[in-house]
């Protein structure tokens, strides 16, 4: 579905969508590699791609389990029936001098954009989560000093989901 914009856009960016349903359908591994390929070509601050992604596919349920109990719980109660779910973190210095790099958590973002018009340009679709735990993030994939779990996101089909939640499913519905 095309959202009614305002002025003109590319279809990509009308077509996008963050649903909470998704298909039960696997997402093939050279549609995951895409995503992450055109996220690793998106702009950040010299060209120092401060980011780095833990993907997750359901097809292995125990990773699958780890990263979504990453996720705050009104997050993993529609995240679960996604087909692979990946925690965003950023490197929070800049590798050549260890300065601050204020841009980070920016550059992350641009990454993101990228992850998602690529995931809209091959019928996926995505839904990018602040609601994380970052400690428990940081414990359970041992993230060093200077990196931060900043964001999650899920990757699928949409779909329906008749067992989600009520409140969920009208938050879809309204689209």
């Amino acid at each position: 579905m095309k959202t009614v914009t305002d002025y003109p856009v590319h279809d990509l960016i009308a077509t996008r969508w963050s649903p909470c349903s998704f298909a039960n359908r696997p997402v093939s591994d050279d549609d995951l590699r895409s995503l992450f390929e055109a996220a690793r070509w998106a702009a950040s601050s010299y060209n120092e791609q401060p980011w780095s992604y833990i993907l997750a596919k359901k097809e292995d349920a125990a990773e699958f389990e780890r990263l979504l109990s990453c996720l705050v719980e009104p997050n993993q109660v529609w995240a679960r029936f996604a087909s692979a779910l990946a925690l965003g973190i950023s490197s929070l210095n800049f590798a050549r001098d260890k300065k601050p790099n204020r841009a980070a958590v920016h550059d992350l973002g641009l990454a993101a954009g990228s992850l998602l018009l690529e995931a809209t340009s091959r019928g996926l679709a995505i839904h990018q989560m602040i609601g994380i735990l970052p400690d428990k993030a940081r414990e359970l994939y041992s993230i060093p000093e200077g990196c931060e779990p900043m964001t999650a996101i899920a990757i699928g089909y949409a779909g329906v989901q008749n067992d989600l939640p009520e409140n969920v499913r009208t938050r879809d519905a309204a689209r």
